[in-house]
């Protein structure tokens, strides 16, 4: 179950990243996810 979680935690990071670059809106809405979670 750890890893699981790890490995969301580890996506969702990539995703920011990735959002963060692409578009500063859709990453700030990850990034709140984040916060929210």
């Amino acid at each position: 179950m750890r890893g699981l979680l790890y490995l969301i935690a580890v996506i969702l990071v990539i995703a920011w990243i990735f959002g963060a670059f692409v578009t500063p809106f859709g990453g700030n809405i990850i990034h709140v996810l984040l916060v929210i979670a």
